[in-house]
């Protein structure tokens, strides 16, 4: 198993009305040449969350960070749902136990790859300031 010590996070920048899944993203990062899907989690826009590239595999997702990291995407651009809001605090929280991650490691991909984006357009110090406090285990399909 690779060593994973960071968790990134990102928007797929998709118009908020479009729910889209893993399957969907798949095909697009194959159509780009890619061999799989670069993140590792989807969280769709009712907060399901999806499987994406397995764990042990390198992400691309985050150029210079993806050996060491997993790579969660909420789909949308604007604000995550509430209920995608919830799932990806506690899909966090469940990767951070299970890689014994440290909270200063989860990152925005704004913050992973020095960039002008603001991916994913969220409040990176707030995110971790909240999973102090968040406990549930996520059900991922």
């Amino acid at each position: 198993m690779r060593l994973i010590d960071k968790i990134v996070v990102h928007c797929t920048a998709s118009p908020d009305y479009l729910d889209i899944g893993a399957s969907t993203i798949r095909k697009w990062h194959k159509d780009r040449g890619w061999s799989d899907i670069g993140y590792h989690y989807v969280i769709r826009r009712n907060g399901e969350i999806e499987k994406g590239r397995p764990d042990e595999k390198i992400g691309a997702h985050a150029r210079g960070a993806n050996s060491s990291s997993i790579g969660i995407v909420w789909v949308g651009t604007n604000a995550p749902s509430p209920e995608q809001e919830k799932s990806l605090f506690s899909l966090i929280h469940f990767l951070m136990g299970k890689y014994s991650i440290k909270i200063d490691n989860v990152l925005g991909h704004h913050e992973a790859v020095k960039t002008s984006k603001t991916c994913p357009n969220l409040n990176m110090d707030r995110v971790r300031a909240e999973l102090i406090f968040v406990q549930p285990v996520p059900k991922v399909r």
